[in-house]
């Protein structure tokens, strides 16, 4: 178990500097949500009540953005590529080069928050969190959902090439219905109804009862339940399809 964290460990940090060298990466992953927040930021100055949809719903993104985009597209890359089964050859244990991978992606989820959170309190005038505990339980509840459900979609991708466009087909929309940029409330009947079924609305209304609205967990328990359903859901599809091997030539 000592060698099998250790590696692991060692995995981590080279995937930390994998990470900030690949400027695409950094800018999709990491930087993007940010710049949607301050583009919106400045937009909507002024206007608390949308600054307050906006700023926990950019979170929401950060977490869906730096878990299930990222995984989708690390593992299809690592799979066709044939690096998942070169690994697999090597005396490093696979979950060790697996957690290494994970941990790199709840890292950029964690400075994202952090950044976030500091950025509400500052600029937007959301202040500070009004429970924490709600806050890392949320967070760490849609990072293992979106995290599980990345490495499942990746299972459906044919090859690299086409992973953006597998990626983008599902992000887009779902950001866009799940209410990131606008007051789902608001939104159309039907709108709502897409969206009631979808956890990054559950994950949104979480993160913004923790950081705007001083809501109890027990008040969004039912959204908290919602997430856990696609995590279990996520994490079963996830482990039943992966591969180690190359799916296409």
């Amino acid at each position: 178990m000592a060698d099998t964290a250790a590696m692991a460990w060692r995995q981590y940090r080279l995937e930390r500097k994998l990470f900030w060298r690949n400027p695409s990466a950094a800018f999709f992953n990491f930087l993007l949500p940010l710049l949607f927040l301050a583009f919106f930021g400045a937009i909507l100055h002024g206007n608390q009540h949308d600054l307050n949809v906006i700023v926990p719903g950019i979170a929401g993104m950060s977490v869906m953005s730096t878990t299930f985009t990222a995984l989708a597209f690390n593992m299809t890359f690592l799979r066709e590529q044939g690096v998942l089964k070169r690994i697999r050859g090597t005396p490093m244990p696979g979950i060790s080069y697996l957690a290494g991978i994970a941990g790199n992606a709840i890292t950029n989820t964690a400075l994202q928050i952090a950044i976030i959170t500091v950025a509400g309190r500052l600029f937007f005038g959301t202040g500070w969190p009004r429970d924490w505990g709600e806050l890392l339980l949320f967070v760490a509840a849609g990072v293992v959902c979106f995290a599980s459900l990345g490495v499942a979609f990746s299972h459906a991708i044919p090859n690299f090439d086409s992973a953006p466009a597998y990626v983008n087909a599902v992000f887009l929309p779902v950001i866009f219905i799940s209410g990131v940029f606008y007051d789902a409330a608001r939104a159309p009947g039907f709108i709502k109804g897409i969206a009631q079924a979808l956890p990054l609305k559950h994950l949104i209304d979480g993160l913004s009862g923790a950081m705007v609205k001083g809501t109890s967990i027990a008040t969004n328990v039912s959204a908290l339940g919602v997430i856990a359903a696609w995590a279990v859901l996520g994490v079963a599809l996830a482990v039943r399809g992966f591969s180690w091997e190359q799916r296409r030539s």
